[in-house]
């Protein structure tokens, strides 16, 4: 199973990126995509949710309306367009696929309902 993350990089605050994980050796539609990150010296949050079906998505509260996650099932990718953003966005961004076939809920925003992820890709948003 492979989780590859891009699209990180340095952004003047108030910029906007787009992140991609591209998935393979697993069956990406029938499972919940997340991204997390984790900053310097801190502990690894949530940051966005969606369901396999794309009918749910769940949002932490300090990126709530700046950041929408999406996906393509048939490209096997899922996204992270990130907007407004503000230099305590700096951190490593990781995507994770879900453990449970079908899972939604809120239940997502827990990294313990993740069985793979991603190498982590840095964004950098400078002040």
């Amino acid at each position: 199973v492979q989780l590859q993350a891009s699209g990180g990089g340095l952004v003047q605050a108030g910029g906007s990126l787009r992140l991609s994980c591209a998935t393979s050796g697993r069956t990406f539609s029938s499972y919940a995509m997340g991204w997390f990150r984790q900053a310097p010296g801190k502990e690894r949050e949530f940051v966005a949710a969606i369901t396999w079906s794309s009918s749910g998505t769940y949002y932490a509260d300090s990126v709530k309306g700046r950041f929408t996650i999406s996906r393509d099932n048939a490209k096997n990718t899922v996204y992270l367009q990130m907007n407004s953003l503000k230099p305590d966005d700096t951190a490593v961004y990781y995507c994770a696929a879900g453990g449970r076939l079908w899972a939604s809920g809120s239940i997502l925003m827990n990294s313990y309902e993740y069985d793979d992820w991603g190498q982590g890709t840095q964004v950098t948003v400078s002040s």
